[in-house]
């Protein structure tokens, strides 16, 4: 194995890990509500006018965040992301991880996240699922393929 120590982002990481952890526990102890984001999205649809404004301004504030911090942040911060994939596998991606989420009654986030830390034996089973088809196609596609 290699690491690639010009790409290896420990803090960045773990401030991120924090912030996740501490938005989600704030989002279950002040909302009493799972923050999956599979789930805010599907409570859109079909929309409920009593429950939408919250999960709106949740997604465009996720939607704008990127935009936001690269407004903000020192030139040279933080590089983009580099996806090594055409437009169609992405989409395709996409589709299934989305089909993936409502098989799965959600997603890593509230799964992952949530669901683990309130040591839910069904979160356990998604997420070492999750993980394990993750594993498994990075696998085919570096390996196999």
């Amino acid at each position: 194995m290699n690491i690639d120590w010009l790409h290896f982002t420990p803090w960045a990481s773990i401030t991120g890990g924090v912030l996740l952890g501490v938005a989600s526990a704030m989002f279950i102890l002040l909302n009493g509500r799972i923050l999956g984001i599979s789930g805010i999205l599907g409570g859109l649809l079909p929309p409920k006018m009593a429950d939408s404004l919250w999960r709106v301004a949740f997604l465009a504030g996720m939607f704008c965040a990127p935009m936001v911090f690269n407004a903000l942040a020192p030139v040279g911060f933080a590089s983009p992301p580099r996806v090594d994939a055409d437009l169609l596998t992405v989409v395709a991606a996409g589709l299934l991880v989305g089909t993936g989420t409502r098989y799965a009654g959600g997603c890593t986030s509230g799964h992952g996240v949530c669901g683990l830390s309130r040591l839910s034996p069904r979160s356990l089973v998604a997420t070492m699922s999750f993980m394990g088809a993750g594993f498994l196609v990075v696998y085919l596609v570096r390996h196999a393929i």
